[in-house]
């Protein structure tokens, strides 16, 4: 078979791609740097001009996806402008578009086994998304009297995880697991729950 050329610029680019390819279809330990190499119609010694191992490819991807992500949910943070509660609701459905649609980046990002703090870059792109999210939970909370309000990162932590359950549990798929009512519909309902049961909207709303 005929080797694509690829120029400096995008042979990275066309690494990453193949093992997002080899990710979704094996999972993060379940293919090669050769075999990355192999999808991207390289030699294997080509993937080293970038990466040292396949964990760094990973991390990569994983940095890549969290870029997307953040600018994912600072949409969806201002569609909901200028409701508080909207901005914040929207940016835990935005979780579950962008699990379904990046799958590949999904996984890199929070099943991979990679550290967010592997890497000054990957750490930075990690903190803006979790940024956006808290930015709307400090916004959903101002009409709070400050000695009773409930910190922003916890509540935006609590959320964040009922987020990811719903994503695991009913919205990819998973073998064995059927969801009873649609995941945009058990998250919004297990949020507006939660925040009322926290006081931060009323019952009426």
């Amino acid at each position: 078979m005929r080797k694509r050329g690829y120029h400096h610029g995008n042979l990275k680019q066309a690494l990453i791609e193949a093992a997002l390819g080899l990710i979704e279809e094996k999972g993060p330990t379940g293919f090669t740097l050769s075999e990355a190499a192999k999808r991207a119609g390289v030699t294997p010694a080509a993937v080293y001009r970038h990466f040292e191992g396949r964990e760094d490819l990973i991390a990569e991807a994983a940095r890549l996806g969290y870029e997307i992500f953040a600018d994912v949910m600072e949409h969806a943070f201002e569609s909901g402008q200028p409701s508080a509660l909207a901005s914040f609701e929207a940016t835990g459905r935005a979780y579950l578009a962008f699990a379904r649609k990046f799958p590949g980046h999904y996984v890199a990002m929070f099943e991979s086994g990679i550290s967010p703090n592997r890497t000054p870059e990957l750490a930075l792109a990690a903190g803006r998304a979790k940024a956006v999210q808290e930015r709307a939970a400090v916004a959903l909370s101002q009409h709070i009297p400050p000695e009773k309000r409930p910190p922003a990162s916890m509540f935006s932590a609590h959320i964040w995880a009922m987020s990811h359950g719903v994503v695991e549990l009913f919205a990819r798929g998973a073998p064995g697991t059927k969801s009873p009512f649609p995941p945009e519909d058990l998250l919004e309902t297990g949020i507006g729950i939660y925040l009322r049961g926290m006081g931060l909207i009323e019952p009426d709303k």
